[in-house]
This record gives C-alpha cells, sequence and structure tokens, in this order.
C-alpha cells in the first residue's frame, strides 16, 4: 500500500465520519444557510455535511483504485482545498456562504490541502534493484 492509499484511507475515513456527526448537530439549520452550528471548533451546515462525505467517499475510492488514482485524488482534493481554504478566507460573515464556512474551518482546509498535496507531490522511493 502506497503513502498516497494510507492518506487516502484515513482521510477519507475521517471527512466521512466527519460529515456523518455534521448531520447529528445541524438539525433546524437551513441546507445551505451562511450560519450553521458548531461541530467542535468548526460551522457546519447539511450542505457542509455532504460535502464532506463526497470528498471522503472519493478519497476513499481513490486508495481502493490503486496508487497512482489515490495519487492523483489526493492532488485533486488538495488544490480543490487550496483554493476553498483561500476563497473562505473572504467568505465568513457573507450571505453567500453557502457552506457555513469559518475561520476554523478555513484553516483546517488549508492543512488538509498542504498534507493531500505533500502527499500527491512527493517522489515515490526509489526501488534498488538486486545486483545481478
Amino acid at each position: 500500500m502506497t503513502l498516497n492509499q494510507r492518506f487516502g484511507y484515513l482521510f477519507g475515513a475521517v471527512y466521512v465520519l466527519v460529515g456523518l456527526v455534521g448531520f447529528a448537530v445541524t438539525g433546524g439549520v437551513g441546507f445551505a444557510g451562511s450560519v450553521g452550528k458548531d461541530l467542535l471548533l468548526f460551522e457546519v451546515n447539511p450542505l457542509h455535511n455532504l460535502v464532506h462525505l463526497a470528498v471522503g467517499g472519493l478519497l476513499i475510492a481513490g486508495a481502493a483504485a490503486g496508487g497512482g488514482a489515490s495519487r492523483a485524488i489526493n492532488g485533486v482534493v488538495g488544490g480543490t482545498y487550496l483554493l476553498v481554504g483561500l476563497i473562505g478566507l473572504m467568505m465568513v460573515g457573507e450571505a453567500s456562504n453557502i457552506l457555513a464556512l469559518n475561520h476554523p474551518d478555513n484553516l483546517l482546509h488549508l492543512a488538509t490541502a498542504g498534507l493531500a498535496l505533500g502527499v500527491a507531490l512527493r517522489r515515490a522511493p526509489k526501488v534498488a534493484h538486486p545486483a545481478r
């Protein structure tokens, strides 16, 4: 199993779990409301929960498909989270904030982006071939 697959399975499971737990706290919140409810320090709404489930499922599917697919998915997820984290910094407090992002969300998204891109862009170690 490659590092990219390990990352995909681990972070995929975390994102699926966060998506599921998020539904337990977002009762009474508008589906895409700009203000959600707190899950620890992070603000979520039902749409944000669905995004977590989709991202987690994508990471797990990539890991299950193999090292190359996992690397590609990790790169796409990392790039997307980098954009979401940067755009999210400007969305806090705006009516168009359909994911109910707050600053801790943005920091977590940027950290996830850094990790996912770091894993995806990491060169695989060279395999030593025995002397003949």
